[in-house]
């Protein structure tokens, strides 16, 4: 393994690209997203992703993190998920990542940190178990992709900004120059999803670093769209399959 780790300011986004290793994208702390053209994850430290070597994706945070990239070259990798999978990560693999990332007594902090070339023993011991301890999380993922027509992208780019705009699709609509029926054609022919259930997970992907800072639930409701709290578990929980605070539950 070759652990990569950094603070990733507020809106810093990677460029995308691709490497020939698989990945474990992870933030100690905040919330990350990762991108690929067949979805999107938005991972608190609770959850980490698996991404395939090879595959073009890229990764950032809209509130700032400190993020970890967990590097396995194919030919050494004794577990691995051939598709984009989410992860469990127990408080054990937490502190593991961590003691994966940490710089050697007496030595400056080297971005990335590798094996002890001296003595690779404890190193691989401790790689070893995270290898043993990668769970699949079965939930759906958070998040959807953007639209690319300029009209659908101006309604999409606005609910990004401002997740809880009330305006219905048909006021939107009128402030982009368009017909009702041609907006909701272009969300679901380029995100795959109808408007509202765009709009739902833009809601819940935008609760995510709420929930990650600690605010309570009746207070991130209002913040992304909702009513009341019960609508917005109501909501989280008909979307992923579980509450947040299940989904945060490690």
């Amino acid at each position: 393994m070759v652990v990569g780790a950094g603070t990733l300011p507020a809106g810093l986004w990677f460029d995308i690209h691709r490497h020939p290793q698989h990945q474990i994208a992870w933030a100690a702390r905040g919330v990350i997203a990762v991108e690929t053209a067949h979805g999107r994850w938005v991972l608190p430290p609770t959850r980490a992703l698996w991404i395939p070597g090879d595959l073009a994706h890229r990764t950032g945070t809209v509130g700032g993190a400190d993020m970890r990239g967990i590097f396995l070259e194919p030919p050494r990798t004794p577990v691995a998920f051939a598709a984009p999978t989410m992860l469990r990560v127990s408080r054990l693999l937490h502190e593991l990542f961590d003691h994966l990332t940490a710089t050697p007594r007496g030595a400056q902090a080297l971005i990335p940190t590798h094996a002890d070339t001296t003595d690779p023993g404890p190193r691989a011991r401790a790689e070893a178990v995270v290898f043993d301890l990668l769970e699949p999380v079965e939930v759906v993922p958070i998040g959807a992709t953007m639209p690319r027509d300029p009209r659908a992208t101006t309604v999409a780019e606005t609910l990004l900004r401002t997740p809880s705009d009330p305006r219905t699709l048909a006021e939107f609509a009128s402030e982009t120059a368009t017909s009702t029926r041609t907006l909701a054609r272009l969300f679901r022919a380029e995100t795959g999803l109808g408007f509202g259930a765009w709009r739902t997970q833009i809601r819940l992907a935008a609760s995510l670093p709420l929930l990650a800072e600690g605010l309570p639930v009746a207070r991130i409701a209002p913040r992304v769209g909702y009513a009341s709290a019960s609508a917005y578990v109501a909501a989280f929980r008909r979307a992923v399959g579980m509450s947040p605070v299940r989904y945060f539950a490690r």
